[in-house]
């Protein structure tokens, strides 16, 4: 490292990449989902859309892990740009005309393409912090909560906007519209990065990617069961049921439908991600060792398990939509994400603690693979349980992967 300011200089434009990123990754699932949904498909249909997404991030955290160490970690975030862009035109090219088969399958490979993109800027930007990070005095978890709270936050915004942008501009138009700007961004970021990220080294063996502390493949598992406790109601579950009450089928009511159900999913994540920055200070976590972080990590993990279990048994109990069932799901879900993001702050805290400087990206990329893989589950049982049982189901659901997130959490002590 060349000094503090350059550290700075580079964590801030490392920091201004995933911002960009995460914005168009938040706009586009929000475009395809709402677009899909409108064309007809079924919660099963819309559920494989994501399924190739979810799926590449498991080979990719764990591909990228080494190929970050063997080449660099600028190189792996400029690609994870660049893939972004490539998936952002092919989705131009959809044509109306295509079979519904053809049209699944064809957005699948682009979301692939796109999950790839997304876990090589996700992996590059987490494993910066901890190589950019000062040393001491809870440095490295203010950072690691600026980080991830502020991407989500942005994330948020885009969810909103691609709702927005599809209202306004049309599906081919939102599309074409973000690649442009990624495109400019990727330039300034690629012109002006400053030095202070690693460069790769040639002895780094792909052997090297599958991680061998216990720590760290057991906060890999309860990251897992976290993430698929969120998408499972997340991905497919509540937009549909929310665009199922609020439009009634005409073109005004569905424009209309966009901007609500886009408003709450960014409302959701933005604010996960305020709760995700602050994360350090609610568990007054500056200068308490890692053991009692853990212990902190236990107990939060437990909170979350009742909330998505009485969300289930208030819509089971409820006769069909109605003004107190939607706001009761929509004050039980801000809590969700409340402890939520509480448990996933301190995650991204731990497995920065505990990967050693030599290693960070490969065991950054092997608890991403978890992440994936929890995703990849919650996304599949998101459609499936909607169809067989509808919200209450995947609200259930989502409790017992919370209960395993609980469980594996506590083998951490």
């Amino acid at each position: 490292m060349s000094g503090p300011t350059t550290s700075l200089r580079a964590y801030a434009a490392v920091t201004a990449a995933y911002w960009a990123f995460m914005l168009s990754d938040g706009a586009l699932r929000m475009l395809v989902l709402l677009h899909f949904n409108g064309l007809g498909f079924s919660p099963v249909q819309l559920a494989w859309l994501f399924v190739l997404y979810e799926l590449a991030g498991i080979v990719t955290n764990l591909a990228a892990g080494w190929i970050a160490a063997r080449f660099g970690l600028a190189v792996t975030l400029w690609s994870g740009l660049l893939l972004q862009i490539v998936a952002l035109v092919g989705l131009a090219q959809l044509d109306p005309a295509w079979s519904i088969r053809t049209s699944v399958v064809f957005v699948m490979a682009v979301q692939g393409l796109s999950g790839i993109a997304k876990d090589l800027a996700k992996m590059s930007s987490k494993s910066a912090v901890k190589l950019l990070a000062p040393e001491g005095d809870g440095a490295l978890f203010r950072w690691v909560a600026v980080l991830t709270g502020s991407k989500n936050a942005v994330k948020g915004l885009g969810f909103f906007l691609g709702a927005a942008l599809l209202a306004l501009a049309g599906f081919k138009g939102a599309v074409w519209g973000m690649a442009a700007v990624l495109a400019v961004i990727l330039t300034g970021v690629w012109a002006f990065m400053p030095p202070g990220l690693p460069m790769g080294k040639k002895g780094a063996k792909v052997s090297s990617i599958w991680s061998r502390d216990a720590r760290v493949n057991r906060l890999s598992l309860a990251r897992m069961f976290l993430f698929g406790a969120r998408d499972v109601w997340f991905v497919v579950g509540i937009p549909i049921y929310f665009q199922s009450i609020l439009s009634d089928g005409s073109a005004d009511s569905r424009r209309a439908a966009f901007f609500l159900i886009g408003g709450f999913m960014a409302l959701w994540i933005i604010g996960y991600g305020a709760v995700q920055t602050a994360a350090p200070k609610l568990l007054a976590a500056k200068g308490r060792p890692n053991s009692e972080i853990i212990a902190k990590t236990i107990t939060w993990a437990g909170y979350l398990v009742p909330i998505p279990f009485a969300l289930a048994l208030a819509v089971w109990a409820g006769s069909g939509p109605s003004l107190w069932l939607s706001v009761a799901l929509v004050i039980g879900l801000l809590a969700f994400g409340f402890v939520f993001a509480v448990n996933s702050s301190v995650h991204s805290y731990l497995i920065l603690a505990f990967s050693g400087a030599g290693r960070v990206s490969q065991d950054v990329g092997f608890y991403y693979m978890a992440n994936a893989a929890g995703r990849l589950a919650g996304t599949l049982l998101s459609g499936v349980s909607y169809q067989m049982g509808g919200l209450a189901l995947c609200l259930a659901t989502a409790g017992a992967m919370t209960a395993l997130n609980w469980w594996a959490a506590r083998r951490l002590a």
